[in-house]
């Protein structure tokens, strides 16, 4: 994806975040904390950042393209566009999120984030290095042909994704009408968790609203546990079949047909 990058500018402060989650998690009874499975996580990112670099123009020549032939031009001057920016960011990034997990060239990209067979902070950007390939930026490009800035929109996207950082934790219980508006650690423990039940639920970005309105939503059970990763398991620390393993089970399902 078309990021700006607020994510790396306070790296040092998510690290920190993370390794004062495995403390926590180490020392109380709430599970076991996997250091192999974390430090792949990071070689995982710091491959998605290095693909960022290496493939980044594909994106940046997309937009600027659609930029050049744009319907209009959208100031962010005022509160209702920047508005209008997060809800059609929110709106695109669902969609994105709900065909990633439905389409097969998109998920052989969005697996590697399923991979994690625990749940924690350091998961959260266990992300796909293929995004230039998938073509996940293409599902923000209506927002820029419509007169939102590629800066605006990659700026947004970042917030998006550093406000799914904390997300992903077990340590967070439930927190009440916060549920109903905004994607919790609760909800996104759903759309984690590898049970029949949980599979392909729970898409919101910063908002689970969408999901509401179209259907996927799910509330976790406090009498259920939850399995984290692939229904069909990955068991490796290796960063690089980490990453592509979904291309290598696409191919092979190709073969097979």
């Amino acid at each position: 994806m078309l990021q700006y990058p607020i994510v790396l500018r306070v790296l040092p402060i998510l690290l920190s975040i993370i390794l004062l989650e495995a403390i926590l998690i180490h020392r109380s009874r709430k599970g076991r904390f996997s250091w192999q499975e974390s430090l792949a996580s990071l070689g995982v990112m710091l491959g998605y950042h290095l693909s960022r670099i290496i493939f980044g123009a594909i994106p940046i020549g997309v937009y600027s393209f659609v930029w050049e032939h744009r319907l209009w031009t959208v100031s962010l001057n005022h509160g209702w566009s920047l508005l209008l920016l997060f809800l059609g960011l929110e709106f695109c990034y669902y969609w994105y999120h709900r065909l990633s997990h439905q389409v097969p060239w998109l998920w052989a990209t969005h697996a590697v984030h399923h991979s994690s067979t625990h749940f924690n902070l350091s998961a959260a950007y266990r992300l796909g290095w293929t995004g230039w390939l998938s073509g996940n930026f293409l599902f923000f490009a209506p927002l820029c042909w419509l007169g939102f800035h590629p800066i605006a929109i990659a700026t947004t996207l970042s917030i998006n994704l550093l406000y799914q950082f904390w997300i992903h934790t077990e340590l967070i219980p439930k927190l009440g009408w916060v549920e109903w508006i905004f994607n919790t650690p609760s909800h996104h423990r759903v759309h984690h968790a590898s049970n029949p039940e949980y599979i392909n639920r729970n898409y919101g970005g910063v908002l689970i609203i969408f999901d509401h309105l179209f259907a996927t939503f799910t509330e976790e059970h406090s009498n259920r546990s939850l399995d984290y990763g692939l229904t069909r398991p990955l068991r490796s620390h290796n960063p690089v079949r980490i990453a592509l393993h979904g291309w290598s089970r696409l191919l092979q399902a190709l073969r097979v047909s």
